[in-house]
């Protein structure tokens, strides 16, 4: 069983709030736009962490982290990248992947809009934890937790860092 914090699109911004609400997870997966060496480095530091770069991060950061990341996860299959889509609208960059070998939970962000969602088509568990940074046009900061144990997901928690990201 593993305990899993997610997060996306921190864009470089650090809240101390990411360490207290990650505390129970065994890992935590950043689905790119990280922004900064610094904010990988405290969230590593802190605890296991699988990361893929967005669209916004410098040469560092796509050194570090691989465009996608495939895994096992207990008994799932994962795969995560930045820019993902979502059910019924997935992007052309990894549509392709999807459908020829679906696993099954796929992690993105990018857009900056909270969404978990099962996807029958590809019988598949989709989450986009949101914004956890304060750029972007988002108007709340959210981070997602959950449990994989086996091939199951339970205790899927979505959390928000604030009433609104410029406060």
């Amino acid at each position: 069983m593993k305990k899993i914090g997610i997060i996306s699109d921190t864009h470089s911004y650090w809240d101390e709030k990411y360490l207290k609400y990650f505390e129970p997870c065994d890992e935590i997966w950043h689905a790119g736009d990280i922004g900064s060496y610094e904010v990988a480095q405290k969230l590593a530091e802190f605890r296991t962490l699988r990361a893929v770069h967005g669209n916004c991060d410098g040469g560092d950061l796509r050194l570090l982290y691989p465009e996608r990341l495939r895994w096992k996860c207990e008994d799932v299959d994962v795969l995560m990248k930045h820019i993902g889509g979502y059910p019924g609208n997935y992007d052309p960059s990894v549509r392709s992947t999807l459908f020829a070998s679906p696993p099954q939970l796929f992690v993105c962000g990018h857009s900056h809009i909270l969404k978990v969602q099962y996807d029958k088509t590809l019988n598949l568990l989709h989450i986009n934890p949101g914004a956890a940074g304060q750029q972007g046009w988002h108007q709340e900061r959210t981070l997602v937790r959950l449990t994989v144990e086996g091939n199951k997901f339970t205790d899927c928690e979505v959390i928000a860092l604030s009433d609104h990201p410029k406060k």
